[in-house]
């Protein structure tokens, strides 16, 4: 029960990190759009792609939560205690982006305009890089079991935290890149050639940062290292490059609706090739049985779960449909 929890939670986290990336990745285009009519345009385009869903998009954050508080209570007691200064910045951040946000498509004033849309921007690429230098300290074994027994700033401050945080940030700008270029030729299709560009050359920076990052975790994670090329981790790691390249030639090739998918799997897959690789661990000497809850809490998480996903899927799937038929004016 506890391995399957753990896949649950896995779930979770693959789902917030192609959905809520994306739309941390729209941020990122909004701040660096420029002025003038054309980045006007964009950020239409950036609002209109992310108002109706990007508070739902969040909900797996909540459940991703839930689980390992649930689930695996000492884990998240460890990592809720030695990394809450990042933790803290995570949820400011997601404050800060939501406020400027909504606050930014009600007000009249310019100057208003600009404080708040800054905030948005700003909150959109600071998020993710925190939420991935938490992952790459528990990844490189800098968070230790037990209650804050771990360094309150070395835990999350180490070359493959900082790695890991800036790769964070530039997939979630390509998934949004790929995304808004699809969403652009139902919108706006001037604004195609441009984002298509634009997504090419996230593409290629994405590549680069991941082999930037894998010679930073050979030097300075070793073990982890080790891990990702050795056995089933392998697999992802393999499968996530080749989906790339293949999210990439899709691009070029004007495919748009096939490149979604592609550049979903390239990203998933470094995800599952980290736990892959750091599985039976959570945490240094914490194996996922010795970490999880008693089996009827387990038991009783994974039941709620059941009942929730059968909620929580067709909502979503309805939500996503209505608003992805709005904008394609059907």
């Amino acid at each position: 029960m506890a391995q399957v929890l753990l896949a649950v939670l896995f779930a979770a986290l693959t789902a917030y990190a192609l959905l809520g990336g994306a739309d941390f990745g729209g941020g990122f285009w909004d701040l660096i759009a420029g002025g003038g009519p054309v980045a006007m345009r964009r950020r239409r385009l950036i609002e209109h792609s992310l108002g109706p869903v990007w508070e739902a998009n969040h909900v797996w954050l909540i459940f991703a939560v839930v689980l390992l508080w649930s689930g695996f209570p000492s884990v998240f007691a460890a990592v809720s205690s030695t990394a809450y200064i990042p933790l803290t910045l995570v949820g400011l951040g997601i404050i800060g982006r939501g406020a400027g946000f909504a606050f930014r498509k009600v007000s009249v004033e310019y100057r208003l305009r600009r404080l708040f849309g800054a905030t948005f921007a700003f909150s959109s690429v600071a998020t993710p890089f925190f939420l991935g230098a938490v992952a790459g300290g528990i990844a490189s074994g800098r968070i230790p079991p037990g209650v804050a027994r771990g360094n309150l700033v070395t835990s999350w401050w180490n070359p493959t935290s900082v790695a890991t945080g800036v790769l964070t940030v530039g997939v979630g700008v390509y998934l949004a890149a790929v995304f808004l270029t699809r969403e652009a030729s139902w919108h706006d299709p001037d604004l195609v050639p441009a984002l298509r560009r634009s997504a090419l050359l996230a593409g290629v920076a994405v590549g680069v940062l991941a082999a930037v990052g894998l010679l930073v975790v050979r030097l300075d994670a070793p073990r982890l290292f080790d891990s990702l090329f050795d056995g089933p981790a392998l697999v992802f790691v393999l499968v996530s490059i080749v989906a790339g390249v293949v999210s990439l030639v899709l691009l070029w090739a004007s495919r748009f609706v096939a490149a979604r998918p592609a550049a979903g799997l390239a990203v998933a897959s470094i995800l599952w090739g980290w736990g892959v690789a750091q599985y039976p661990n959570l945490l240094p000497g914490t194996t996922v049985d010795a970490a999880a809850a008693n089996s009827a809490v387990v038991q009783a998480v994974l039941g709620v779960c059941v009942v929730g996903v059968l909620l929580l899927v067709p909502s979503l799937w309805w939500l996503f449909s209505i608003f992805d038929a709005d904008r394609r004016g059907a």
